[in-house]
């Protein structure tokens, strides 16, 4: 297959890089793609040097089965025609296309059949929280239908890209050199604090981080679940951490919700409280699945569960999710 990577020198373009190389993902060729500024840059890929394109609008994806593109709306919106009209499926990362009905929002461990049916070429990759999120709640939806989830998000500067985490470990040298911290990306100081806003506020008081959580979450899973989130920038580099409260139809045990999360796919149970032993992003960075611990009944309501999940954000979050949708359609032949 013929393969293209727009927005390769981004955080995420590079996470496509890697994630292709350690899944062996059936790439014939790869051609890069980014802006005039990137146009130039070589990457190593299968121990070949790949040089950037500038993205135009040409005939330059001609001949390209699936472009994996990571370079924010604007572009994704300006360039969707030019990538798809000689074929070409484009996995969007931006939320460009998420809600439009004629586009595909998918996390292949939920619903991958979706995939299938994108009539304008395109299928949207999630964003990075709900992503997490679906995975561990299609768990639970196969024992009993959720009603309504409440979710505090714990997000790395991952989430705002590569310039946010060099921001991060800078700040962190400059506090302890003495410094006043250098604040650029974030509109506080993110080391040493926590910033109870991702995205912009909307007129409900709710941030679009957090409304994408709604509306995203009931789209995938073909789902009326009411979503109530709260959206909080922390000081770790990467992996996103959630404490997500369900109530479901039925009462569910602790004890079926970990054989539910046991076999589910895509998830890692991690879960023993007496010996300390739950998800943490320290450890879970850079690491392929979802994990999830802290799994216990809900005091407030005998239909509630909370549980702990943490994910890398790059990985399943953005660069896995999207080539997983690619391997999916390669394994069901419809591409």
């Amino acid at each position: 297959m013929k393969i293209a990577i727009v927005g390769t020198s981004g955080a995420v373009g590079q996470e496509f890089l890697r994630v292709l190389s350690e899944r062996n993902f059936p790439a014939e060729e790869l051609v890069l793609f980014g802006s005039a500024r990137s146009a130039g840059r070589k990457y190593e890929f299968r121990d070949k040097q790949l040089t950037v394109k500038e993205l135009k609008h040409n005939d330059d994806f001609k001949g390209i089965d699936i472009a994996f593109v990571s370079a924010g709306g604007g572009i994704s919106l300006e360039f969707a025609e030019t990538i798809t009209k000689h074929g070409a499926v484009m996995i969007d990362n931006s939320s460009a296309f998420r809600m439009e009905n004629d586009v595909p929002l998918v996390v292949p461990e939920v619903n991958g059949e979706d995939a299938k049916a994108r009539p304008r070429g395109i299928i949207a990759n999630p964003n990075c929280t709900t992503i997490q999120m679906v995975v561990a709640l299609k768990a639970i939806e196969s024992i009993s239908h959720i009603k309504r989830v409440h979710v505090a998000t714990y997000q790395a500067a991952s989430g705002a890209g590569a310039t946010a985490m060099d921001e991060l470990i800078n700040q962190f040298k400059e506090i302890a050199s003495g410094d006043k911290a250098t604040v650029e990306k974030f509109a506080y100081q993110l080391a040493y604090n926590l910033i109870p806003q991702v995205d912009v506020f909307t007129e409900n008081g709710y941030t679009k981080e957090e409304l994408k959580m709604y509306n995203e979450t009931r789209k995938i899973m073909h789902s009326d679940v009411e979503v109530s989130a709260t959206c909080v920038r922390v000081p770790v580099i990467r992996a996103h951490s959630e404490a997500i409260w369900i109530e479901t139809e039925r009462p569910v045990s602790v004890e079926e919700a970990r054989e539910a999360f046991a076999k589910a796919e895509g998830l890692v149970l991690q879960d023993n409280p007496a010996e300390k032993d739950y998800p943490m992003p320290l450890f879970v960075a850079d690491a392929d699945p979802v994990y999830v611990g802290r799994i216990r009944k809900d005091l407030s309501n005998p239909n509630g569960l909370t549980f702990w999940v943490v994910g890398d954000q790059i990985k399943k979050g953005a660069a896995l999710n999207a080539v997983q949708i690619a391997e999916y359609l390669i394994k069901e032949k419809a591409i």
